[in-house]
């Protein structure tokens, strides 16, 4: 069953003046620098003499960059933008003994994939995102939260090779996530996000997940809230299931479907807290302030104010830079307009209040 670990609270800012809080975040990828891909293009260059110390820096100094412009935008918990990152599922293989590269793989169109093959038993080895998370945290005044790709995304995106099952190679990779999650809070990190995109396109197999996710928070602390990323599909195949899952949060992709699945999740009544996005990723029109707050209201169908988290439907990686910036800008400008009304007694909510009848 869901966590109900009451460490929503840490994150209100102290010059939080509002009585109600609407946490706002963002969900991980962001739109890297121009001058970051240049960066890469460059150490790719023989020719040139542009080295892997440059491009280190070149990734640290976008890092700040992006971590600074989300802290700018006003957001309440940040993130690095994964400026370190091209793809979630290659990112993490890369870093997991048992996984090896054989090519890319065309998904659609003249898109390629760079799919992984699992050749052996995957084995956890040095860390994957501490460093990262370490330096972000050194540069931010904002708490920082790490975004890791799930294990079932990483064995369903996966050639299995190895595992007599799916479901068996999940496991194991559940297993090294909670050792990564450990390192990751022995470094100070307070908000983990488990991205499983995979799960709401394939029926049935959130029993897989729920188990992946018992295994993930095995002695983690409940002052460390645990949040699942899960973008398109058909939520009605996982719901109410995730009420089962141990989450403290559930973060969901509706703004793009007209939020067209908001009632699949009033019955039965909703346990995590909700992270609801309230800006289109998919599209560069800049949503109003007002669009956005009507936005956030179809999440207090669902849940009360208090546990609702505001964010954009997913990454916003393959917008405009300053597009997804001013989305953000917008998204933390509704939500603040929103507790003010609420705080006036200006909003009727209509979720199911804590021991209600």
């Amino acid at each position: 069953m869901s966590r109900n670990a009451e460490n929503r609270e840490q994150f209100r800012p102290n010059d939080h003046d509002a009585e109600h809080f609407l946490l706002t975040t963002v969900v991980g990828s962001y739109p890297k620098p121009k001058w970051l891909n240049r960066s890469k293009e460059l150490a790719e260059d023989d020719a040139s003499k542009f080295d892997d110390d440059d491009l280190t820096e070149a990734y640290d100094d976008a890092a700040c960059v992006i971590t600074h412009e989300h802290e700018d935008a006003g957001l309440d918990t940040v993130v690095d933008g994964e400026m370190r990152r091209e793809e979630m599922v290659e990112y993490f293989a890369h870093r997991i003994p048992g996984y090896e590269f054989n090519g890319p793989v065309k998904v659609w169109g003249h898109n390629y994939f760079d799919k992984p093959s699992v050749a052996s038993e995957v084995e956890y080895d040095e860390p994957w995102l501490v460093d990262e998370f370490e330096f972000t945290s050194n540069v931010a005044e904002k708490p920082v939260k790490v975004p890791i790709t799930g294990p079932y995304t990483l064995a369903r995106w996966s050639f299995n090779e190895a595992y007599d099952t799916e479901a068996d190679l999940a496991y194991d990779l559940a297993d090294l996530v909670n050792k990564e999650v450990e390192k990751l809070v022995e470094a100070g990190a307070k908000y983990v996000q488990i991205d499983e995109p995979a799960l709401a396109t394939t029926p049935d197999d959130h029993a897989i997940v729920g188990e992946c996710l018992e295994r993930i928070v095995a002695g983690i602390p409940d002052d460390v809230r645990i949040g699942l990323h899960v973008c398109y599909g058909d939520y009605s195949r996982i719901y109410p299931e995730i009420n089962d899952f141990p989450i403290d949060e559930f973060d969901v992709e509706l703004c793009n479907g007209g939020y067209e699945q908001i009632d699949v999740f009033t019955d039965p009544e909703f346990e995590p807290d909700l992270a609801l996005g309230v800006v289109d990723v998919h599209t560069a029109e800049v949503e109003s302030v007002e669009e956005i707050k009507e936005n956030i209201l179809e999440g207090l169908k669902v849940v009360p104010p208090e546990r609702l988290t505001v964010s954009p439907d997913c990454g916003v990686k393959l917008l405009p830079r300053e597009v997804a910036y001013q989305k953000m800008e917008n998204m933390v400008t509704a939500a603040r307009e929103v507790e003010a009304e609420l705080d006036a007694g200006e909003i009727d909510v209509t979720a199911p209040t804590p021991n209600a009848d």
